[in-house]
């Protein structure tokens, strides 16, 4: 399975591959491309919301300690806000993250480049053969 950021920095050869293996469906490229992209930017939404509720919770500790009971618990309200966030940011990096690997599994392995391009069998070129496949009589049974 190819990776995303193999994709990502290798796109003109990943086609190329593709083009070789006769593969139809290149926009799957794109969209792969493009759920990562929305996928990085939901996670980065989710850090920073984590952040900010790490940030607050250090303040509300701070507050309990020097006694001001009142304005920490008025922070509070805003950590569970943060909380709420954090949670429905990362049920959607899961959704983006299960959307591209199922888009990732559809993309098949790119050939080395020193492999023709054909659409059987018949287009490979036999570069050694180490025996000649013996005839066989015509009632000879399969080794199976």
């Amino acid at each position: 399975m190819l990776t995303i950021s193999f994709i990502e920095n290798n796109k003109e050869k990943v086609l190329a591959g593709l083009a070789k293996r006769n593969f139809k469906n290149v926009a799957i490229i794109d969209s792969v491309i493009e759920l990562d992209a929305k996928r990085k930017a939901v996670q980065t939404k989710m850090e920073i919301a984590q952040a900010e509720g790490n940030k607050l919770a250090k303040e509300i500790g701070m507050l309990y300690k020097s006694g001001k009971g009142a304005e920490a618990n008025a922070l509070k309200e805003k950590t569970v806000q943060y909380k709420q966030d954090v949670k429905k940011f990362g049920e959607e990096v899961d959704v983006l993250k299960t959307e591209v690997k199922a888009l990732l599994y559809e993309i098949p392995n790119i050939p080395h480049e020193s492999v023709p391009a054909g659409n059987s069998e018949e287009d490979n070129e036999e570069i050694l053969r180490e025996i000649d496949i013996p005839k066989l009589h015509d009632g000879a049974l399969p080794h199976w």
